[in-house]
């Protein structure tokens, strides 16, 4: 049995904090070295390659790395990484063929959203927006024959709505359509898609995967690598120049090593700060899985197992500037936008998406709570709000 073999039998807690048990044979070295060379000898035997490819673009030991530590977690059978987030979650979309039909469930992260209106018509795909967190709905915007990727964010960014993926995924498999779902909120901690019959999986790696707001990256996580969208998938990432650096490969394997105990302190803190914006009077409505009140409670519950994820959202009485004078009033909570890190982040969210098109409230405030003590973000929530 190699170690590879015996990595899988492992927990996925412990495959995470050993990095999948690696070891340096010459050495001993527990961590992972960065392989920074961007070229790489053949055999002189016969000319073969030693790896993979003879070039970064092509493959990279330190990024080959991240992405096996990934596909194990999402119990995948090959996962890559990508410059990016976003080239992670167009990079499906650049694999499709003109005359492609996609269906998008909205709300989703407004990056997504703007490469659709911007590119997709240019590039001879169409698209049907559907409602995040009603599986019939995207069922029915299904056009069989003709729509080829249906694309979900389960819990969706920014009203965390939970989209039932089984359910989604049969209504998809039955015309020949695939299943494409970013992850980011959940991770493979809380929900693991291709269990549930998902095709793809998608992760901005900037957030909880790497987990420390230093990384640029993105991942994706295939349950059949002879898929021909796959296939295409890997051509493009090739041919588009998506790689992943070294060093921010390093560092995003370097920081899934502890995921798990950063996840569930987030989820955590973030179940005690949803109850209590949700008995707060300038607080008329909390967006979190978690809460027993919250329209897509009882899939989460059943879809994600050991917490509702880091994440949440709130509206506040009133409108754009009592929302934004409530975000800028904090002091443990810092203003910034993305998610995932250790700190707990605050944000006005109709503000961050700048011009396209958006469902987003004025009055709503997007947090992303963090590894600190939760009666410091409660205080400094509390103190705000009665501003």
């Amino acid at each position: 049995m190699s170690n590879d073999d015996k990595s899988q039998m492992l927990d996925r807690q412990t495959r995470a904090a050993q990095a999948l048990g690696w070891e340096d044979e010459s050495t001993g070295a527990v961590v992972p070295p960065v392989h920074f060379s961007t070229t790489y000898t053949r055999r002189k035997q016969d000319y073969g390659l030693k790896l993979d490819g003879s070039y970064i673009r092509d493959t990279s030991p330190t990024a080959a790395h991240a992405g096996a530590v990934i596909a194990s977690l999402e119990g995948g059978a090959e996962g890559i990484t990508l410059g990016s987030g976003m080239a992670a979650c167009t990079a499906a979309f650049h694999a499709l063929e003109a005359g492609d039909h996609i269906v998008c469930a909205r709300p989703c992260y407004h990056g997504v959203v703007a490469w659709l209106e911007t590119f997709a018509e240019a590039r001879g795909l169409s698209y049907t927006f559907s409602i995040a967190g009603d599986s019939d709905a995207i069922a029915a915007a299904i056009q069989p024959g003709k729509t080829k990727l249906v694309w979900l964010e389960s819990p969706c960014n920014p009203t965390w709505a939970v989209t039932d993926i089984e359910a989604v995924v049969k209504a998809a498999h039955a015309v020949g359509a695939k299943v494409g779902v970013d992850s980011t909120a959940a991770t493979p901690v809380l929900t693991t898609p291709l269990a549930l019959g998902a095709d793809i999986v998608c992760h901005s790696a900037t957030k909880f995967l790497a987990g420390h707001s230093d990384v640029l990256a993105g991942a994706l996580v295939t349950a059949t690598p002879e898929d021909p969208l796959w296939q295409r998938i890997l051509d493009h990432r090739r041919y588009g120049g998506a790689m992943l650096g070294a060093m921010e490969a390093y560092l995003l394997t370097r920081g899934m090593r502890t995921l798990f105990l950063r996840v569930e302190r987030q989820c955590a803190n973030a179940m005690k700060v949803a109850e209590f914006l949700e008995a707060h009077p300038a607080v008329p409505k909390v967006y979190y899985p978690g809460l027993p009140g919250d329209p897509g409670h009882a899939v989460a519950s059943r879809q994600m197992k050991g917490g509702f994820g880091g994440m949440l959202s709130f509206e506040v009485n009133g409108g754009r500037d009592d929302a934004i004078r409530t975000v800028t009033a904090c002091n443990v909570w810092k203003t910034a936008t993305s998610l995932g890190g250790v700190e707990s982040l605050i944000e006005h969210r109709r503000t961050s998406e700048g011009d396209i098109k958006t469902e987003t409230p004025d009055s709503l405030i997007r947090l992303s709570t963090g590894i600190e003590a939760a009666d410091d973000l409660i205080a400094d929530l509390d103190q705000a709000l009665d501003k």
